[in-house]
């Protein structure tokens, strides 16, 4: 299990969160957000693995915000309703259960991302990412319009040691995890098409597909609501996770595409991610 969640470093698990929910508080009714994970929302989900006679054991709690941030226009900048305020994506999982501590299975990580709203761009990605004794620090600078990245990672227990950097050009639309995540909340989604997706993740480019593969009804947290289903393409020996295995998304099928479910099957067993709580705004008309 230790090697498994080693391999997987965390980023299957925050693909699966899709972190997004509702907004508008009751006094913001009447205000425009221009998307619906704004001014604020919190979801918590609850990470279970299962193997064979072993039957979702709690392994892991998930967090995700996303909120408004003020920020500072440059000199002699045009300031429109959105640009006066960048968007705060947080992400927290940490490990939980008997069975953490049966193997001794203690990891934390944090990402914090930093977007820019009006073209839905990611400005920063940090990170804190803690297995065990085990702790790296990294940040991601993007500079979008020039279209280069820098990831720089640190051990703060070894600072003689310097830091690792990566530079990377690209050309298109890049995301971190978090605001691909996000990006995915504002889309249209058509049972039989695909997109693609391109993530940066430790300085590399990911592109992954992600196809939309039907619709059904389903009992959540929100009640039984119907539900679309997308199967991201993580795995291969190229993809961010190289053993084979298979990632489902559920979303809510209206306009607000909340993530109520997640599983991912592989050969060491199956991770279930399910929403369990929504804290803060939940006032938004589902259309």
């Amino acid at each position: 299990m230790k090697l498994l969640l080693s391999k997987l470093n965390l980023c299957a698990l925050l693909f699966l969160m899709l972190a997004l929910a509702f907004s508008a508080s009751g006094q913001n009714r009447g205000a425009k957000y221009d998307h619906p994970f704004e001014p604020r929302e919190e979801l918590i989900y609850v990470g279970e693995f299962s193997r064979l006679l072993l039957k979702k054991v709690d392994v892991a709690d998930f967090r995700f915000t996303a909120s408004r941030e003020p920020r500072t226009q440059p000199d002699g900048g045009t300031q429109t309703a959105s640009s006066s305020y960048a968007l705060k994506l947080t992400g927290d999982i940490s490990s939980r259960g008997f069975f953490s501590k049966l193997f001794n299975l203690h990891f934390h990580e944090r990402m914090e991302s930093t977007i820019e709203p009006d073209a839905f761009t990611v400005q920063k990605t940090n990170r804190l990412d803690e297995q065990g004794k085990r702790r790296r620090e990294s940040e991601t600078l993007f500079d979008q319009a020039n279209g280069k990245l820098v990831w720089v990672e640190r051990d703060p227990a070894n600072t003689a040691a310097g830091a690792r950097s990566v530079t990377t050009t690209f050309t298109g639309k890049v995301y971190d995890i978090l605001s691909a995540i996000y990006f995915l909340r504002t889309r249209r989604l058509e049972v039989g098409k695909t997109f693609e997706v391109t993530i940066s993740d430790s300085g590399r480019l990911y592109r992954v597909p992600v196809k939309v593969i039907e619709k059904k009804r389903l009992k959540t947290v929100l009640g039984r609501v119907e539900v679309v289903r997308l199967d991201p393409d993580l795995q291969g020996p190229d993809g961010m996770i190289r053993d084979q295995g298979q990632l489902s998304i559920w979303l809510t099928s209206d306009s607000r595409r909340i993530p109520v479910a997640a599983r991912l099957k592989t050969e060491y067993g199956t991770f279930d991610i399910t929403l369990r709580k929504i804290v803060g705004n939940s006032q938004r008309k589902q259309t």
